[in-house]
């Protein structure tokens, strides 16, 4: 009798399964992703960055210092974070604190944010009494500005890192990311003041920004009663009707996928699902969140 011969297709099917039984029976997990934002440092006053995971777990203070910390931007590769040193300059550092490096010199330098290719990290400086838009390496190097662009808010790459997305006047403008030439006027309705960190989706789609609403503060700014800020999001494409998501929030930034916002609210990390509105508060402990830049999430 010819002996039965096991595929062997099914011979790599049970070993495949074994090896998942395994790593169950282990307790192997995946690697966390981190979110990285700006809080003060246990009541310190100073504003560093701080890590944790999505889940909420293993908070981790990054950076230290008398200067604060803040406007940090994930690396392509989710191992460098770029931020502002406020009355220093730029500076990158490793996601675990280590490798800190000196980017720019210039104190006014800010909203550092790293291109989806990884070759370039783009930030505003003040400019004969502008904020104008720059490019550098991620080593510092070739720092130049975009001398066709207009006055500049905080920036976001497309998807292609070809072209650059900044809050210019009130309107969200696209300019070539070589050169500042405008591209495209959007007609997105941003606030002057408040609507430069808007943060454009991942994919290119979407807007957050904070604006004012109407105002129910105290009566004591003046004549009237003080303002009042929400937390809206918006179409980038028409129609750009902008929708309030939350009241008196920081400032948002977007999940790897764009289905999710993260952000400060009332001293709390935040994250809201945006088709659902479900959403979870990430307890810091003594860290109280800083809402002035979009916190960063990182891409796996």
């Amino acid at each position: 009798m010819t002996p039965t011969r096991r595929p062997i297709v099914s011979i790599w099917i049970l070993a495949s399964a074994v090896v998942l039984v395994f790593a169950a029976a282990t307790g192997a997990a995946s690697p966390p992703t981190w979110i990285v934002f700006s809080a003060d440092a246990g009541g310190s006053g100073a504003q560093q960055l701080f890590r944790i995971d999505t889940t909420g777990a293993g908070i981790e203070q990054i950076t230290t210092g008398n200067l604060p910390a803040v406007a940090p931007s994930f690396s392509r590769t989710g191992t460098q974070i770029a931020f502002t040193r406020l009355g220093s300059g730029i500076f990158s550092v490793n996601v675990d604190g280590t490798g800190l490096r000196r980017l720019t010199s210039n104190g006014r330098d800010t909203y550092p944010v790293w291109s989806p290719d990884g070759k370039r990290i783009a930030f505003i400086r003040l400019f004969r009494n502008q904020w104008r838009l720059f490019t550098m390496s991620p080593t510092g190097k070739g720092q130049r500005r975009l001398s066709q662009a207009p006055p500049a808010g905080r920036p976001s790459w497309t998807a292609d890192s070809k072209s650059i997305l900044i809050p210019s006047a009130g309107d969200l403008v696209r300019v070539d990311a070589q050169t500042g030439r405008i591209q495209r006027y959007y007609g997105v309705p941003l606030d002057v003041q408040t609507g430069q960190t808007a943060a454009v989706s991942p994919n290119g789609r979407m807007i957050a920004t904070v604006a004012p609403r109407r105002s129910t503060g105290p009566p004591d700014c003046g004549e009237g009663r003080c303002p009042q800020f929400g937390l809206y999001v918006g179409n980038v494409a028409r129609p750009h009707r902008l929708h309030k998501l939350l009241d008196d929030t920081g400032a948002a930034g977007w999940s790897p996928d764009s289905t999710k916002l993260v952000f400060a609210a009332k001293g709390v990390l935040t994250v809201r699902v945006v088709s659902t509105g479900n959403q979870t508060s990430i307890s810091t402990g003594p860290h109280v969140v800083i809402g002035d830049a979009p916190p960063a999430w990182q891409p796996r």
